[in-house]
């Protein structure tokens, strides 16, 4: 009897842990839970932050001015968006304007991605007196506005009588100080030196070992910088407007802003907005391209830390 006891016993407090683990999983499915939606929520609040803008440039884009100007804003589209169009039309080039800015940023990031992939790779894989230094320089510089060099280099671009053409906005890209120091932290990582003294070992020259070798390494950080490369150049309205003055070389941000020049600009609300819509449309499309580098460079930086 008493070893029947002691069984019973035995299955009661088995019993009892069983009730208690199950209860304690239940209270940890909740707070997952909890804490899942609590994510999910500020997250879905960010992804609607960063929509709204966008569906609002849209939405106005399709409205008549007037409409803008009294009614405020609103989430329902209107019906000027033709309207709207052919007011951008007579009053600018906006075809020109969106050449222009896509031949210069296209230039600028295939440059700046090259040169910078280029520089980095060099300060990586040579021992050269001073590179300590040259890279310190490059520090320094990086901490510098760029504003505060603006006026010198537009004196520059006038002595070389580049004023008034698309070279003068170009030619900085050659050198991006940001970029350069961004993929020589990443090529550090992603490359490694025994793999380039092997192919020199087997005869290949430097420019071919950073065609074939390096720069395909280098791709998802060379992608990552273009993103931020092509938005900054396509957006850039200030260096334009300084450095450009002719009508056939304006950029699509100085086209827009045109309209607000006219008489009634205020009336031309909409066909600014539709400007606006239309500047957008290549930077999603090379986001969307270029996107998958930016989540594998993130991945591999969360996978090595």
């Amino acid at each position: 009897m008493s070893d029947l006891n002691n069984f019973e016993n035995v299955d009661d407090q088995e019993q009892k842990l069983n009730i208690q683990r199950q209860r304690v999983k239940k209270k940890v499915k909740r707070k997952k839970i909890l804490v899942y939606s609590i994510v999910y929520l500020f997250l879905a609040f960010l992804v609607i932050v960063a929509i709204v803008p966008f569906w609002i440039v849209i939405i106005n884009s399709t409205r008549d001015g007037m409409s803008i100007s009294t009614q405020g804003i609103t989430l329902i589209p209107g019906t000027s968006l033709i309207e709207n169009y052919k007011i951008l039309v007579e009053n600018v080039n906006i075809g020109r304007g969106f050449w222009n800015s896509l031949k210069i940023a296209t230039l600028v990031t295939v440059l700046s991605g090259y040169f910078s992939a280029l520089t980095a790779y060099g300060f990586h894989m040579y021992q050269f007196k001073g590179r300590n230094v040259l890279f310190g320089i490059i520090l320094i510089f990086m901490m510098v506005p760029s504003q505060l060099a603006f006026l010198g280099y537009v004196k520059w671009m006038t002595q070389l009588g580049l004023m008034d053409t698309h070279a003068a906005l170009i030619i900085p890209s050659i050198a991006s100080i940001g970029t350069v120091f961004f993929l020589r932290a990443y090529i550090s990582a992603a490359l490694s030196k025994e793999i380039i003294e092997s192919a020199r070992i087997d005869g290949a020259g430097e420019l071919y070992i950073f065609h074939r070798i390096a720069l395909p390494l280098m791709a998802p950080g060379v992608a990552t910088m273009s993103i931020f490369t092509f938005i900054g150049s396509w957006n850039n309205y200030l260096s334009a407007r300084v450095i450009l003055s002719s009508k056939e070389n304006e950029t699509l941000p100085m086209v827009i802003s045109s309209l607000k020049a006219l008489r009634i600009w205020y009336l031309n609300q909409g066909a600014i907005y539709l400007g606006f819509a239309i500047s957008i449309v290549p930077i999603v499309v090379v986001f969307i391209f270029a996107s998958k580098y930016l989540i594998e460079n993130i991945s591999a930086g969360a996978v090595k830390g």
